[in-house]
């Protein structure tokens, strides 16, 4: 009935095209990628194997002698899991694990696939309470997140980012309902915020980093709201590390540390990583454009994470280095990238420029505060990483470990973007189609160029 009753606009269009697109793109993908392909895919299915091998009756995480994953919380495997002992229960088999390990794989794509549509929606419900819009579409964001290419490779693998999206883009929207009220002390938003956050803390070890700016904002509450403000998250930091403590306490006991990894951390220094880490030289900018597949960029930080961001740097769209000969378009591939990565410095531009008016024109808002000090922390957090875990392959440095860094940033660019549709239609316009343009030609980033159904296991 809107259609009929409504003249959409240009933007309201895209929209709608940009959704039906994603769909498109997610249903592609569950037949035409496998989770088996994605990164240490064996590893994150013998931890969920373990999982369902006690399941219903124990909760037993893996140790380090089952998966050198071990390290990771558990909630991104949970549903997994389920499906394996649903699997195990129907079907006849000499062997359950390896028979229910593509049904489990499928089942957790298009799961993933439901949470990251319902994080989009959360998201622009979000955005439209900030700017207090009457209508919901949100054409900015939209076309600005749809852009990032490591969304389809993160979604369409067996982890946990995915999960950190979806309660991510609640807490963004329970923190803005929060400040709108000053921090009114209520047990509903204790529970629900409480809940939130153990749910962010068993997804990865990366969801503390979203944490840390509630500890720097508090100093900067009015002395008024300060009280409230530390009653309301101190109170629900209990609830949530109630919810989740027990997996850290459980890794601390088996291996040490908190914070287990699967390598060994050298003694931290800014010495552990070479100079051409830090900046790029001059094969690592040429390559950026003419070859942005691995292993052209080295250990190169920036230029890797841009690559990855918005190409297929490390190819397990594509290429993938066990599957060379399955992988489509191999000869070409790399040269469709470079034209890829060169378009997206306009995309990379708009959205910084807009990100900066954002928290220009609105960073005495909470929630901007936030947004800007979860991306610093993200960022900080995520290159301490790589220094204290050097490895010369820059194997450790992939955009989808620190995906929430970029929705944030997407979600902050696009509130000033978005107001520039009213603002000034003709450039909003204008913008909005060369996003468009570029959209159309990044499109085959955004799909599994591997055969239908194939699965590597």
């Amino acid at each position: 009935m809107f259609l009929f009753k409504n003249k959409l606009k240009y933007s309201d269009v895209i929209f709608y095209s940009l959704i039906l697109s994603t769909i498109y793109v997610l249903t592609y993908n569950i037949f035409h990628y496998s989770p088996s392909l994605g990164y240490d895919a064996e590893a994150h299915f013998l931890y969920v194997d373990h999982l369902a091998r006690y399941l219903p009756y124990e909760f037993n995480i893996p140790s380090v002698k089952e998966t050198r994953e071990f390290f990771n919380p558990p909630l991104g495997y949970l549903f997994p899991s389920i499906i394996q002992v649903l699997c195990r229960n129907i079907i006849e088999s000499s062997n359950y694990l390896s028979e229910c390990q593509p049904v489990y794989a499928k089942f957790t794509q298009i799961f993933q696939s439901i949470l990251y549509l319902l994080t989009i929606f959360i998201n622009i419900y979000s955005l439209k309470k900030f700017t207090k819009k009457r209508n919901v579409l949100n054409s900015s964001y939209l076309i600005l997140i749809s852009l990032l290419a490591v969304n389809y490779r993160t979604i369409s693998m067996i982890r946990g980012e995915p999960y950190i999206l979806f309660f991510l883009s609640i807490f963004l929207y329970w923190i803005l309902k929060l400040d709108n009220s000053n921090y009114e002390f209520n047990i509903k938003n204790i529970l629900i915020l409480g809940f939130i956050i153990g749910c962010l803390a068993l997804s990865r070890q990366w969801a503390f980093l979203l944490f840390l700016p509630l500890i720097v904002l508090l100093f900067s509450k009015k002395n008024k709201f300060k009280r409230s403000y530390f009653k309301t998250w101190s109170l629900s930091a209990l609830l949530g590390a109630g919810i989740s403590s027990w997996f850290y306490f459980n890794l601390y006991n088996e291996n040490g540390s908190f914070t287990a990894f699967n390598m060994q951390p050298a003694n931290f220094s800014i010495n552990n990583q070479p100079l051409d880490f830090y900046i790029p030289n001059l094969d690592h900018l040429a390559s950026i454009f003419t070859k942005p597949i691995r292993p052209y960029l080295d250990n190169q930080f920036i230029s890797i994470l841009y690559t990855d961001l918005w190409g297929d740097y490390w190819g397990y769209f594509s290429f993938t280095s066990r599957f060379l000969d399955v992988g489509r378009n191999q000869d070409s591939i790399g040269n469709y990238f470079s034209n890829v990565i060169l378009l997206s410095i306009v995309t990379t531009a708009i959205i910084m420029i807009y990100y900066v008016i954002s928290f220009k024109k609105n960073k005495k808002n909470f929630i901007i505060q936030y947004i800007n000090y979860a991306v610093i922390f993200s960022f900080f957090g995520f290159l301490i990483f790589t220094i204290s875990f050097p490895v010369s392959t820059g194997d450790t440095i992939k955009s989808t470990y620190i995906i929430q860094m970029f929705h944030l940033i997407v979600f902050m660019a696009s509130i000033e973007f978005e107001k520039l549709k009213f603002s000034n239609r003709i450039k909003y316009n204008t913008l909005l189609t060369i996003l468009v343009i570029i959209y159309v030609y990044n499109f085959q980033t955004f799909l599994s160029h591997f055969p239908i159904n194939f699965y590597s296991f």
